[in-house]
């Protein structure tokens, strides 16, 4: 995709300093710049940061629509790429699993995941990366984490343990244990000993996550923990250096990740649709209370900009401090010095939203016009149409 020539945007409101004002952004070379340059009217639109999002994985079902329906990874990352561009997001995090589970959640598959996925990255309309979600009890695969991670340049991964879960179900629902088995391609029985086997081996854990803790930190990893259920175990994975608390699952878990500094990230779909779909705590609630700082798209891209504006029409933060959630913030977290705000010498990563439908009519990614729509797309295409004659 070409960069889009020198540009300046007039008649917006752009969000700068954390204030929205009437002003102009100008662009050259894929970056925020000061300039006179043909200029393109955006009266009535609203410019704000591009959107970053640490954590989703909607893009599973782009590979896979239907478990037992896969597509070819190369073009389930395009689709995904194109659904979060068109929803604003310029820089995500596909977060993969590297699990017990076995199949499209197994190690042989994050593997094959991250070949594709730097073979294409320099064709995708937006940055994208991949979290890894590494399950505790994988411990004989330790190296060969490390290995990819280092070769494949890894930079977020995150601590799950789904084992008492997914042991919880093998007893209390069969048919769901059974289908989870399939999936891993496993029967119930190989399953749950997989489950056991690992379980017995918890007195290595610890050993294992320091090990790995060292590897991250000597790769520049950032890296942190999922669904911590209470402050004694947020407190354990920041010993370890694991800092970002994503999804906590109780009020106590993130007040003591807040005490330690460490940022907190939450679920968008669960501000825009009021609470968490799988009954855990609310975040807005976290969020009226100082204790959630980033909101990720989880499993539904649209829900990161719904969630900004379901936090400023009831009342909670205005439209500067809630779009800093899902763009500046995880920009810090990131330690991505070269985006999240529209600053000279930025990336040129921004989305034009019309003002009165709150709809995003385009995205913007590193200069190169990653989607467009509605009266602002025809805008765009008409002022390039402009200069494609002038050059003529």
């Amino acid at each position: 995709m070409a960069l889009l020539p020198p540009l300046s945007f007039t008649g917006a409101s752009v969000l700068t300093e954390n204030t929205l004002r009437p002003q102009t952004l100008s662009i050259e070379d894929g970056y925020i710049t000061r300039g006179r340059f043909p200029s393109v009217d955006l009266s009535g639109y609203l410019i704000l940061p591009g959107i970053i999002d640490l954590h989703g994985d909607a893009f599973e079902r782009h590979i896979a629509p239907r478990p037992r329906a896969p597509f070819p990874i190369r073009s389930g990352l395009a689709s995904a790429a194109r659904d979060a561009a068109a929803h604003g997001v310029t820089t995500a995090w596909f977060a993969q699993c590297w699990s017990w589970e076995g199949g499209l959640r197994g190690p042989d598959y994050a593997e094959e995941l991250l070949a594709e996925m730097q073979a294409f990255e320099a064709h995708a309309p937006i940055d994208i990366r991949l979290q890894i979600r590494c399950e505790t009890h994988m411990i004989d695969s330790r190296d060969r984490l490390v290995a990819a991670i280092r070769r494949f340049g890894v930079d977020y991964v995150i601590f799950n343990n789904h084992l008492p879960e997914a042991i919880e179900i093998a007893k209390k629902d069969p048919l769901e244990f059974a289908a989870w088995a399939k999936r891993g391609g496993r029967t119930p029985e190989e399953f749950i000993k997989l489950l056991r086997d690992a379980k017995d081996r918890k007195h290595e854990v610890p050993r294992h996550l320091c090990a790995l803790s060292a590897a991250f930190d000597t790769l520049g990893v950032t890296y942190g923990s999922h669904d911590d259920p209470d402050a004694e175990t947020r407190e354990e994975f920041r010993i370890l250096g694991a800092r970002v608390a994503e999804f906590p699952i109780s009020e106590k878990a993130a007040a003591a990740a807040k005490a330690m500094d460490d940022p907190v990230l939450m679920g968008a779909p669960n501000v825009a649709r009021g609470g968490s779909q799988s009954g855990n705590i609310s975040a807005q609630k976290l969020i009226e209370r100082g204790l959630c700082d980033a909101l990720v798209s989880d499993y539904h891209y649209p829900a990161l900009s719904a969630a900004a504006w379901t936090l400023v029409d009831k009342g909670v933060c205005n439209l500067p401090t809630a779009w800093a959630m899902i763009s500046t913030t995880p920009a810090r977290i990131m330690k991505l010095s070269d985006r999240g705000c529209l600053e000279r010498d930025k990336r040129a990563d921004f989305v034009i939203i019309n003002q009165t439908t709150r709809e995003i009519e385009a995205t913007v990614a590193g200069g190169r016009i990653a989607y467009m729509s509605g009266q602002a797309g025809q805008r765009l295409a008409q002022a390039d149409h402009r200069m494609s004659l002038a050059a003529e």
